[in-house]
């Protein structure tokens, strides 16, 4: 094995995800350079059995230890790989992470990636979950992902298309043992093309003086709403946003919109859907704040589920149900989790 790859036997996972929950694998391996992973996974140790691909730790929530290997590729070399007139293709190794690389891009002086600011996890990870926050996702920028397919060897580049992206949602998702993201291209722009109708994003920029955003602006703008929003993860467990916006029927927007005219309705995904707020739904079942021993809800964010010290991530998931039962039973909508969880069902 190469000097850029590690192996740990029973590794402790409980630093390698932001829930901070004890967790541990069999087998950690953490490869730099991604083009040796047909010999890494050719090794006794890790054949037949596809690992358990582990960025930031972010977007996972570990109900039991690792079933099997756990893969971590480590490389971080980025580099513009295209550079024609207005629009730039930047190329990023799986292993950066990413708000240290949306703010590289916006030091070049490239736009696209602003509002996606202060995301915890990596660039390998952003494509799979097809990350989004303030009005914008990240496929809009994804010009190709770059896959190794364990099964057959092969290392694929999927154009935009291919990723088959939606919210939330990815062709690698979809099958979470078929590929491992090891680079992601990005196309950019040096031309700043300002998305601000997400609800808060004008009034931070307004309270700063802002009345025409550079993509600089607009990041601050929301790693200051962020901050106040949602708790830090190396201060207190969380991975994020824990349940997606349910999309429904317009049917049901529309009567949920009748009785309850606070509640916020987007757009869905075409004409016969809309999205509603999560955050909304659960805030008005009284989970704001609830705390059952270590696992808990943020009081900051409906959204956000924590870990206040020692909880497990059975006590998370368990929490996590019945959030979403009473949700279901007050309002007949359903919620689906944004993390992977592993070890359990949802």
């Amino acid at each position: 094995m190469s000097e850029s790859t590690r192996i740990t036997r029973d590794a402790d996972l409980t630093r390698r995800n932001t829930f901070g929950v004890a967790a541990r694998a069999p087998l950690l391996v953490e490869a730099e350079d991604a083009a040796r992973l047909p010999e890494i996974l050719a090794t006794q140790e890790l054949q037949g059995a596809a690992p358990l691909v582990l960025g930031g730790g972010s977007n996972l929530l570990f109900a039991a230890d690792a079933p099997g290997a756990v893969l971590a590729l480590t490389g971080r070399r980025v580099a513009i790989v295209q550079d024609t007139d207005d629009r730039v293709i930047v190329r990023a190794d799986a292993g950066v992470e990413w708000h240290g690389f949306v703010m590289q891009t916006l030091g070049l002086g490239l736009c696209g990636l602003e509002n996606l600011a202060l995301i915890p996890g990596t660039v390998g990870a952003a494509p799979i979950q097809n990350i989004g926050a303030y009005g914008v996702e990240v496929q809009e920028a994804v010009h190709a992902v770059e896959a190794f397919e364990p099964a057959t060897g092969e290392l694929h580049r999927l154009d935009r298309e291919a990723c088959a992206f939606a919210y939330r949602d990815s062709v690698f998702k979809h099958a979470p043992d078929r590929f491992i993201v090891t680079a992601v291209e990005f196309a950019l722009s040096r031309t700043a093309s300002p998305k601000l109708d997400y609800a808060g994003l004008r009034d931070e920029l307004g309270a700063r003086g802002v009345d025409s955003p550079s993509a600089r602006d607009i990041a601050d703008a929301v790693i200051a709403i962020r901050q106040r929003k949602l708790p830090d993860p190396a201060v207190l467990g969380n991975a994020g946003s824990f349940f997606k916006n349910p999309i429904v029927a317009v049917d049901l927007a529309d009567a949920l919109a009748a009785q309850h005219p606070s509640l916020p309705v987007f757009r869905g995904a075409g004409p016969d859907t809309r999205k509603l707020s999560a955050a909304w739904l659960i805030d008005q079942a009284g989970w704001k704040g609830h705390r059952d021993g270590d696992a808990g809800v943020a009081s900051s964010h409906a959204l956000v589920l924590v870990n206040h010290g020692s909880a497990t991530g059975a006590q998370l998931l368990s929490l996590a149900r019945r959030i979403a039962d009473s949700v279901h039973t007050r309002f007949g909508v359903a919620l689906e989790p944004e993390p992977r969880v592993i070890g359990a069902s949802w």
